[in-house]
């Protein structure tokens, strides 16, 4: 999932970066307006959420949600060092999702994006249809096919296959896994309990479960399905 973070300050991008990428998130980085707006131009549908600073040394943040708003419905969230109602009220009403005022605590700024990326994910609408291989998940119905042939799965197995389809080509974590699956589901799973439902999943749609294609171990980062 590939985040495009505009700070000028590069000390405070710097950090942002680092905290990010080691949270598993891809980025972006850019120090001003103008090389924000080539991002937004070339790689909009890349990008999963902006972060961006509202004081720019060539611009502003409230330029670059309005950017983003009218091609793309992504979320953004502001940050900024100015803890006024008038600017905050303004950036909400360009269409931003959340602000968070400087300076913060790293933990409280990703809190914020999981939350903010979640219920976009529940606006999102499923595909009707998601191939992965010889394997077929028809949303609409709620059912998983092998080379034809209807797999039954469980409520959760099905839910955690849901969450890699969505999200093809990403290597998700562990924890990532875990909070998908706490906040769809609203039962406890843990870290043993994610384990074996990988573990029944892959028994179910592999051809070869101890090789498997489907869903693939990435070592210690977590898993990805597809390329």
């Amino acid at each position: 999932m590939k985040i495009l973070l505009v700070e000028d300050d590069k000390t405070i991008a710097s950090g942002l970066e680092y905290s990010l990428q080691q949270d598993q998130f891809a980025t972006v980085l850019c120090y001003d307006a103008a090389s924000a707006k080539k991002v937004l131009t070339d790689e909009l549908d890349q990008i999963a959420l902006c972060l961006f600073d509202l004081s720019l040394s060539d611009g502003s943040g409230y330029e670059l949600c309005k950017l983003v708003k009218e091609r793309s419905d992504i979320p953004v969230i502001f940050l900024t060092a100015i803890d006024d109602e008038v600017n905050v009220v303004m950036g909400l009403d360009m269409g931003a999702d959340d602000y968070i005022t400087k300076p913060f605590r790293i933990r409280e700024l990703l809190s914020r994006i999981k939350t903010v990326l979640r219920r976009y994910q529940k606006q999102t609408p499923t595909r009707a249809m998601i191939d992965i291989k010889h394997i077929r998940i028809n949303t609409l119905e709620g059912k998983v096919y092998k080379d034809g042939e209807e797999v039954l799965l469980t409520a959760l197995e099905y839910r955690l296959l849901l969450i890699f389809a969505n999200h093809i080509g990403q290597v998700l974590s562990r924890n990532q896994l875990l909070e998908r699956i706490w906040d769809v589901a609203g039962d406890f799973v843990n870290d043993n309990t994610l384990t074996v439902y990988i573990k029944r999943l892959r028994e179910k749609l592999e051809d070869q479960p101890q090789n498997p294609q489907i869903i693939k171990t990435v070592r210690g980062l977590g898993y990805k399905v597809g390329d």
